[in-house]
Parts: C-alpha cells; structure tokens; sequence
C-alpha cells in the first residue's frame, strides 16, 4: 500500500514571507482552498502546507522555491528550501547525504501550485495547478492607453510595497538609466513626495566599474534630464574583485547570462554594504525586459518573433511546465534567472523588491496586443517597450524620460575590455565549478 508523505521539514523561515495584505496562517489557507485564491496574496511568498494525505507548495516570480524528496525507514521525507545548499546541509544533519544529488532537487514553478499526494514506489509527478492566467491582448492597439495602464500599475505596486516598509528607512535603487530603472526611480521618488515624505530617504546607485562603464555617464544623464541629480550614488568597484565563480556559488546556477549579472550585482551590493552597513532596502528593475519582450533575437536562434508575441509569459516562465524543454531543477525564464538578485542581496543582508515581478504589472503586460502592434517585425518590437514607458510617465507625471539603447546591466557597469578580460570562458567552466559544490574536486578558481 503506498504510504503518504510521513514527514515534512520546510526551511523557509516565516520571518522571510513578505506578504502585505493578510496574516500568514491566512495566506496558508488560501494554498489549502481553490488555486485562484493565490491570487488574493499580495507581496513575496514561498508558501508550503499539509493538506490531509498532500503537500502543497507555492511562490511567487521574483524568489526561488525548492524542494527535494528523500526516504526514511518510517517513509518518505519532504524537505522544503530556498536554495540547493540548504537541502543538502539538511540532508547531511539527518544522516542522509548520500541521497542528494543538486540535480534531483525540484523547483517549485511560479504561479503554480505544485501538490505532491500519496508516495509509492516509483515516487509520483507532482501536479502543477495554475493559479495565474491572465487574459491575453486584451488592451487596445494604442500606446497612450497601454502607457497609462502599465505606469497605473507600477505606482499601485509601488505604493503597496511603501506602505509595508519602516517609514523611515533609506531606500535605495539601482540605477542605470535605462528605461527599467528609471521607471521605478521616477515612480518611487514620486511615491515619497505625494506623501510629504522626504526624498532625502532616496538614492539611486550606480555601478562602475573601476570608475569606468557606459551606465555611469548614462545614468548621469538621465538624472540630469530629470532634474533628480541630487540622488545619484555612484559604487565604484575593482574589476580584480569581480569573481564570476564565486557568483556561481551564490546563485548555484551556470548560465553565462545569470553568472555575469550575479558577479555585477554582488559587487553593487557589495560597496553599498560596505559604505552603508545598517542599509536594507533595494529596488531593482528586474522583471521589465521580460514583461514588455525586450530582448534580441539575433542571440537565441530558439526563438523567433512569433513564438514571443504567441505565447504566454515566454520570458516570465520559459516555456511552460508541461513542455520538454522546461528545467525540473530550475524551472525557466525570469522563475530561473529570479535567483541573480534574489540570492545576491540575501547574501548581504539586503531586502529587494522589483515590483515588474508583481503579478498587477504582469497582467497589464500579458494584455498588450503585442502582435497587432508588430506585425512580425523586429524593430517595432525592440522599440515598443520605450514608447510605452515613455508615454505612460508623461502621461501620469510629466515626465519626459531619456530613451537610450538596450545594454544588460553587466555590460554597462564595466568597460568592453575589463569585461571580456572577467567572463571570457565558456559556460563548460561555471557548470563545472557548480558541479564541485557538493563534494568533488573544486580546482583552480582563477580565471
């Protein structure tokens, strides 16, 4: 007879549930009711509850949600994490590493509910139940209106987000100048004056490194655009400082793309750590390019304008859970890549928030008739994102925001040559050093 699940360990401590709409016993019921009513949570959850003979877990996009099955003499075990580590330190306490391998650890899915039942031998498929399925291309074809749409929810998260946080702590945003960044600077900043509140609480943090790095100059520029100078911080960093392995070991992934944010991101946060050693509050942008399809191509030949424009939350999840392509350890998209400043700043004691995450922005984004507006091409796609931004900030503030060209963060934050000179190998190098993390040979780090 299978036995169910006999024993759960859920190392997600409650004090990291960041929910700001009701208490969390209140929120674990609504994961025990009809998958819909997740909805009702606003803020960052990683959620997991008993349900009779099922556990039931979720989370949302901008923070990673893991688990990992093991068996003991009296059944089976469940062990419930954040990260990869934590589960085979868990693992190890309980006498039972030589069960782990990172690649069976599970990550829960964002904007699902994934519920394990009885376990037998073999162990069963979880089921995966969507609770977020926003409606698609409902918006009309006109870009004022879907401007104002998409900024009207950005500053209801915003606010939201500013209302749960110490009224007096320091917030600080990281800052390139792009049309990401300067949305939630313009937004953030305009939260604290609509309130009295002091924009002294503000400031926007810019990486350079070396001293050096496009976003640096960009970011002066835009600031001086927006007459919003008098928040600039810039963070400068030693390029020989920057260690995309150790990034590895903080995000426990290998994508070249990820690893390189990471490394430029725990630098950012590093110098402001340093120089600020009480600072817990950043607000990044994270979560902007995958709303409004701002990526190139040119540089996934998996990809093509009409599987982006065609399906439903491509760069948010990846391709879905039910396709092959879709990664059991890691899940995909942004549910992936969520952990590139997600694991930085919890490293370093930060509290991040990006509010594109936020299931409100999602929402507006999925009901843009990104295909009518199109039309199959390239160009009118890569453009589309600033004129929405730009519009939609005119509109509700009156603002006329710089439009610059898209440039990752980790590209803008150095020069070409110090770089290349820090990420010139090949993905082989990271997967490699990941391997090592649990027990094999760990080799030469420098690289």
């Amino acid at each position: 007879m299978d036995r169910q699940i006999h024993r759960v360990i859920d190392l997600i401590d409650d004090s990291e549930q960041l929910i700001q709409n009701m208490a969390i016993a209140d929120a674990r019921d609504r994961l025990r009711g009809s998958p819909d009513g997740m909805l009702g949570i606003q803020g960052s959850f990683a959620l997991t509850v008993r349900d009779r003979e099922q556990v039931l877990m979720a989370r949302s996009l901008d923070r990673p949600m893991r688990y990992f099955l093991a068996k003991e003499v009296a059944g089976p075990l469940l062990i419930v994490a954040e990260r990869i580590d934590e589960i085979a330190d868990q693992l190890q306490r309980l006498g039972y590493g030589d069960q782990f391998h990172p690649t069976y650890t599970r990550m829960v899915p964002a904007h699902h509910v994934t519920a394990l039942r009885l376990i037998g031998c073999p162990d069963p498929n979880p089921q995966q139940r969507r609770f977020f399925a926003p409606p698609r291309a409902t918006l009309a074809p006109d870009l004022d209106q879907i401007g104002d749409a998409y900024i009207e929810a950005l500053t209801g998260e915003v606010t939201t987000w500013l209302d749960a946080q110490d009224p007096k702590a320091p917030l600080g945003v990281l800052f390139s100048g792009g049309i990401d960044s300067t949305a939630v600077l313009v937004t953030l900043y305009r939260a604290l004056i609509d309130r009295g509140d002091s924009a002294a609480r503000l400031k926007a943090f810019t990486l350079a490194v070396d001293g050096q790095g496009s976003d640096l100059e960009q970011a002066r520029r835009a600031l001086a655009h927006l007459e919003l100078g008098f928040l600039h911080e810039p963070v400068d960093a030693p390029s020989n400082a920057l260690d995309p392995l150790e990034a590895v070991e903080v995000i426990e992934d290998y994508k070249p793309l990820d690893v390189e944010c990471a490394t430029m991101m725990l630098a950012l946060l590093g110098g402001i750590r340093a120089r600020y050693p009480h600072w817990r509050l950043i607000v990044d942008g994270d979560g902007g390019d995958e709303n409004l399809k701002d990526y190139p191509l040119e540089e996934d030949n998996e990809l093509t304008i009409r599987s982006v424009v065609s399906n439903s939350m491509l760069y948010q999840e990846g391709w879905g859970v039910d396709a092959l392509k879709h990664s059991l350890t890691y899940s995909g998209g942004l549910s992936r890549a969520c952990v590139r400043g997600r694991a930085p700043a919890r490293r370093l004691g930060f509290l991040g928030f990006s509010p594109f995450t936020r299931p409100g922005l999602v929402r507006v984004a999925e009901a843009i008739p990104f295909d009518a507006l199109t039309k199959g091409s390239t160009a009118r796609l890569y453009a589309l994102k600033g004129e929405i931004v730009r519009r939609g900030l005119e509109h509700r503030y009156g603002r006329s925001m710089p439009i610059y060209p898209k440039r990752r963060f980790q590209h803008g934050a150095a020069t070409p040559s110090t770089f290349t000179s820090r990420f010139s190998v090949p993905e082989e190098r990271y997967r490699a050093h990941f391997q090592t993390l649990w027990g094999a040979p760990t080799g030469a780090r420098s690289i």
